[in-house]
């Protein structure tokens, strides 16, 4: 990254791709995705595939894939602007978008060899195929070291058995990055990651969650039942499956920070434009001192999460070292959402309750960024022990 690049991250200016990323979504939310449509998914539970396509026709679904390989070839900084703006419109696709582009995609990115690229990369990068990614199982969440999906060498093949849940895209995906145990539970270098297609024998879903929030965002189980997965479909070298996922969480947790910034943008502004159109005592009620110091706060509290996520992408840019600064961003965004969304809902008063007015979902929706992709607690033993290594 050169010097202006980097200013422009303490800066904070956007770029032209930026805006024009900004002003490409609102018009695309304004004409596609108004409350009423978004209210329809979420009812639902609908997975809006055609949404998913047309975001793709935009490059919003291979945001930092080369454009050799079909994608648009942004930097970080984009991927930020592309998911807070489409979270601000709706957090179900939102994080849809960032599963996509950030672990599924983003590991055969980052891991997969030349061959895989060129195979899988321009179909992800397009939309014409949807991402799934798979680490957590039903008694392994944050304890992956203990996982119970394995894959047995058999000839030039694996056999997988077990099973994955809480995956987003579970059931819809065309293709799936999926951890597996290949050693001893709890030994070093015990895991390793396949590329498995849909229609692979052996390899299906399960049951489809019935969730609080982000509705619209499938997520199912994946289930492995004798699964033949031959071995140009490994992801890099054995055991290094679990190395490989924590550096995609490294990225997935900006993504999740992105979003979390953009589901408390948008229950900012929406309690911005109620505020002044609600009238008590026969003036609008931001005049109210109380009003007030609630949109001052959450105001504040989302340009803190916005400077730490910019930051952490900056870093990430550069290729630095970003585990304890994409924890940070994601904890502080995500904890930030939660409570920017509780705040507009009280704004909102009794129609802060009420589906016809936008601030219930974001409550609901807000809720699983502080647990997708590592909870609140994982992100303070993160930072924590960064802090003990480098006494800084």
């Amino acid at each position: 990254m050169d010097a202006t690049t980097t200013q422009q991250a303490l800066d904070f200016e956007y770029s032209e791709n930026q805006l024009m990323i900004m002003d490409m979504i609102r018009r695309y939310g304004a004409e596609r995705l108004t409350h009423e449509v978004i209210m329809g998914y979420d009812e639902s539970q609908e997975f809006p595939i055609e949404i998913m396509r047309e975001l793709g026709e935009m490059g919003l679904m291979g945001v930092l894939v080369p454009e050799e390989y079909g994608g648009s070839g942004f930097t970080y900084f984009e991927y930020v602007t592309a998911l807070a703006e489409v979270g601000k419109l709706c957090g179900s696709i939102g994080l849809s978008v960032a599963a996509h582009n950030s672990l599924c995609t983003g590991h055969i990115l980052k891991y997969a060899s030349e061959e895989q690229k060129q195979k899988y990369l321009p179909k992800l990068a397009t939309a014409e195929w949807i991402g799934a990614w798979g680490l957590t199982e039903p008694n392994t969440g944050s304890d992956a070291g203990n996982m119970k999906t394995t894959a047995v060498e058999d000839g030039d093949y694996y056999i997988i058995n077990g099973a994955k849940n809480f995956i987003t895209h579970g059931k819809s995906g065309n293709v799936a990055v999926v951890m597996t145990r290949t050693g001893e539970a709890r030994q070093k270098n015990n895991s390793t990651a396949f590329i498995i297609e849909k229609g692979t024998p052996g390899f299906s879903h399960g049951k489809k969650e019935n969730k609080l929030g982000m509705r619209a965002s499938e997520t199912t189980e994946l289930i492995f039942q004798d699964c033949r997965v031959h071995k140009s479909q490994m992801i890099g070298e054995v055991g290094m499956g679990f190395k490989q996922a924590m550096g995609v969480l490294d990225g997935g947790r900006i993504s999740i920070a992105a979003l979390s910034l953009g589901i408390a943008m948008g229950a900012y502004e929406a309690s911005v434009r109620y505020s002044r159109e609600r009238h008590q005592f026969d003036q609008p009620i931001y005049q109210f001192q109380a009003i007030g110091n609630k949109l001052a706060d959450m105001h504040s509290k989302i340009k803190a999460s916005e400077l730490l996520t910019y930051r952490a992408a900056a870093l990430l840019n550069e290729k630095k070292s970003v585990t304890r600064q994409a924890a940070m961003a994601k904890y502080h965004a995500s904890e930030t959402a939660v409570w920017v969304a509780n705040e507009a809902v009280q704004i909102h008063g009794g129609y802060g309750y009420i589906k016809d007015f936008p601030a219930e979902k974001y409550y609901r929706d807000a809720k699983l960024c502080t647990i997708g992709e590592g909870t609140s607690e994982i992100q303070k033993v993160v930072i924590g022990r960064s802090l003990q290594r480098t006494g800084v």
